[in-house]
């Protein structure tokens, strides 16, 4: 396994042809956060490889994730009567997640401005992007928690699974009219989450406890704004692309199972544990929610990984992936009957070997195409170069 090779010889040929396409008509982005970061990114010195700036920027988000988990490790510290996270732990987090959303903006502008962008570059952004997900999702669950004045777990795995989808959503799109329709999404709620997180530090966790509007709490507006972007903005937009690709005829899948292929390891996903949720002797969801969380982040981001290499390559999306099966065991075995703690091994077992394949497919697919494009991941030299030359910007 340590040498596998999951890009196909096909996939690379597909990538050697490949050309960034994305559309962004997000007005925040476009006339407030792109300004914002063109000047951020005069900052960096245009040595510094664009692969490294958005690699900081996941790390920032994982470590955001786990300073939470520390503080605030089952979810009820913001609950009435409970321990509070300390006010400089949400100035922290807060000013750590806009650094990594700035981070998020500026890696592609980076490489631009070094004129060292390739096919890697993207796929390694997006990959992360992919990951992030269940890590910002989580983070911000702890501002409302549990309790009285937050919503239940079960409430928060529905509303994971609205952010998942509409993130493959763009994916879908692109893997059907080889365009990237950048999501409004995404910007609107990195923007408003900083700045809750440095409102909360202010204020304290109890102005949440109070209604928003008439007996309309602010656990409801968090509710309905992720499900109404996802639902009023993200879907429509998507179909709408779609649709548009239909009648100009420029559509790269002519068939309804080829252009739905993408959805079915997604949705498998969340059947699946959804399964496991309903079923669950020991209520595993309730007893290691974060866990369970971080479990089906790290499945849905190979899954989404492996389907922006295929658009990437212009191959076939696989129809099934193979994260499934031991999820379908572990399933299986739950519904015959277990022990608490045999389930609770169960799933911190099963968390672990998604986290390390998922690390071991990045880190192969990451060295097959450095070698395939003859660059280094995270540098501006080209490999085999004379270091008494001028370095060139052939990085990421």
């Amino acid at each position: 396994m340590a040498g596998y090779e999951y890009v196909s010889p096909e996939q690379l040929a597909g990538f050697d042809k490949y050309k960034y396409s994305a559309v962004d008509t997000n007005p925040l982005s476009l006339y407030v956060m792109h300004p914002f970061w063109n000047t951020v990114v005069k900052v960096f010195p245009t040595w510094l490889a664009p692969n490294l700036i958005t690699f900081s920027g996941f790390l920032l988000v994982v470590f955001n994730f786990l300073l939470m988990a520390y503080f605030d490790p089952d979810f009820y510290a913001s609950a009435p009567g409970h321990k509070h996270v300390p006010d400089w732990v949400w100035i922290v987090v807060g000013i750590l997640n806009f650094v990594a959303y700035t981070l998020d903006g500026v890696d592609g502008k980076q490489a631009r401005r070094t004129n060292s962008s390739t096919p890697l570059g993207e796929l390694f952004d997006h990959g992360l992007d992919s990951w992030s997900c269940v890590y910002f999702v989580v983070t911000v669950y702890s501002i409302f928690g549990r309790g009285s004045s937050g919503v239940t777990v079960f409430v928060l795995y529905l509303l994971l699974w609205v952010v998942l989808f509409s993130f493959i959503l763009s994916h879908w799109e692109k893997y059907n009219t080889g365009i990237l329709f950048l999501p409004w999404g995404y910007d609107v709620s990195q923007v408003t989450i900083s700045f809750v997180y440095i409102v909360t530090a202010i204020v304290g966790v109890e102005a949440w406890y109070e209604p928003f509007l008439f007996n309309f709490l602010y656990r409801d507006l968090f509710t309905a704004m992720i499900i109404g972007c996802a639902l009023c903005v993200t879907l429509p937009m998507s179909l709408l692309n779609f649709f548009r690709s239909y009648k100009n005829n420029t559509l790269k899948h002519n068939s309804v199972y080829e252009a739905m292929v993408p959805f079915f390891s997604p949705c498998l996903l969340f059947i699946l544990s959804t399964a496991w949720i309903l079923r669950s002797p020991s209520d595993i969801l309730e007893l290691h929610p974060r866990v369970f969380y971080l479990m089906v982040g790290t499945a849905f981001a190979n899954i989404t990984c492996q389907l922006i290499v295929c658009q990437m390559s212009s191959t076939r999306c696989p129809t099934l992936n193979w994260f499934l099966v031991p999820l379908f065991l572990v399933v299986i075995v739950v519904n015959v009957g277990v022990a608490s703690y045999i389930e609770s091994i169960l799933l911190f077992t099963l968390t672990t070997a998604f986290t390390l394949a998922h690390i071991h497919y990045g880190v192969r697919v990451v060295k097959q195409l450095s070698n395939h494009f003859q660059i280094y991941p995270f540098s501006l030299r080209k490999p085999n170069s004379d270091l008494g030359m001028e370095e060139k910007n052939i990085g990421l």
